[in-house]
């Protein structure tokens, strides 16, 4: 469990270029239908009462796919202009 954990923070740890740009709030109602706090909690590897609980595999999968699609929306806007 505790590897897991670790792997966890390492994805925040890998987002940390972006983490204040991003409306993380926004990525976790549009694409999870949960709320920011779960978004975030997930981010530090953790449950909302402070346990080892991070993303799975399908989530992370759905992150990056939620990243992906978030990145494609900017640059088509930015075509626009």
């Amino acid at each position: 469990m505790e590897t897991e954990q670790t792997t966890d923070i390492r994805v925040k740890d890998q987002m940390q270029d972006i983490l204040v740009d991003i409306s993380w709030r926004g990525i976790a109602h549009r694409y999870f239908g949960k709320s920011a706090s779960w978004l975030y909690h997930k981010m530090d590897g953790i449950d909302g009462n402070g346990k080892p609980n991070g993303f799975n595999d399908a989530e992370k999968e759905q992150l990056r796919g939620a990243l992906c699609d978030l990145s494609e929306r900017i640059r088509r806007a930015a075509d626009k202009l």
